[in-house]
């Protein structure tokens, strides 16, 4: 019988690429890494204090279009970014690994039970610009049946992203934004009406890295 699911990339071909050795990146080379010009003393400041550990679940969905990721757009009221286009994840808890974090936080941002997503692996930490020490822990949903229930005090709405969309050769743009009285590089991604930008951008282009088996840019 023929599959009803698009060619792409398969989970287990995901699954040995995070498995792969990769050279050890500092989050903290990686955000310098990404100023140009030179380095302001606001974000000395910033890679100088002990990050805030965190970690995001880029949770897997088998789709008849392909593979697709889910995102949620964050609550208008919400403190920091609110808006914004994120993954799923939050802080740590004391003692929580990685991975026990961002189960538990798409299972309160959008209804996603742990027990329904198998952990593939995880990504290199990345250190934001607000001083956030994000792990990345990648996931396939098993169940068919899930459907999101997002959480109107963090998430104004969830949607499907075509990982195809992240694989193509034009799906993530570079860009530029000012923080921190730097100027620093960030990827950008367009999908229906939702701009995907900053270190989530910045997530899907390392998993895009991972998934072709490209070095880093």
């Amino acid at each position: 019988m023929e599959s009803k699911v698009k060619a792409g990339p398969t989970i287990e071909l995901i699954r040995t690429r995070l498995a792969a050795a990769r050279p050890a990146r500092d989050p903290r080379e990686r955000l310098r890494a990404n100023v140009d010009g030179p380095v302001s003393p606001a974000l000395v400041e910033v890679l100088a204090r002990p990050a805030r550990p965190a970690s995001v679940l880029l949770a897997l969905l088998e789709r008849p279009v392909g593979l697709c990721l889910l995102l949620t757009e964050r609550a208008a009221h919400l403190k920091d970014h609110a808006g914004q286009i994120s993954l799923p994840g939050g802080r740590l808890a004391p003692g929580e690994t990685s991975a026990a974090a961002a189960l538990r936080e798409a299972y309160e941002e959008v209804g996603l039970l742990p027990d329904s997503v198998t952990v593939l692996g995880t990504l290199d930490s990345l250190l934001t610009g607000t001083g956030f020490a994000v792990t990345p822990v990648v996931g396939v949903v098993t169940d068919p049946k899930f459907v999101p229930v997002p959480d109107p005090r963090e998430v104004a709405d969830v949607f499907e992203l075509p990982l195809e969309l992240v694989l193509h050769p034009s799906g993530l743009t570079v860009g530029y934004f000012e923080r921190h009285g730097v100027r620093l590089k960030t990827y950008e991604l367009h999908h229906d009406r939702f701009r995907i930008w900053g270190a989530t951008a910045a997530i899907l282009q390392d998993f895009r890295e991972v998934l072709l088996d490209e070095g880093p840019t």
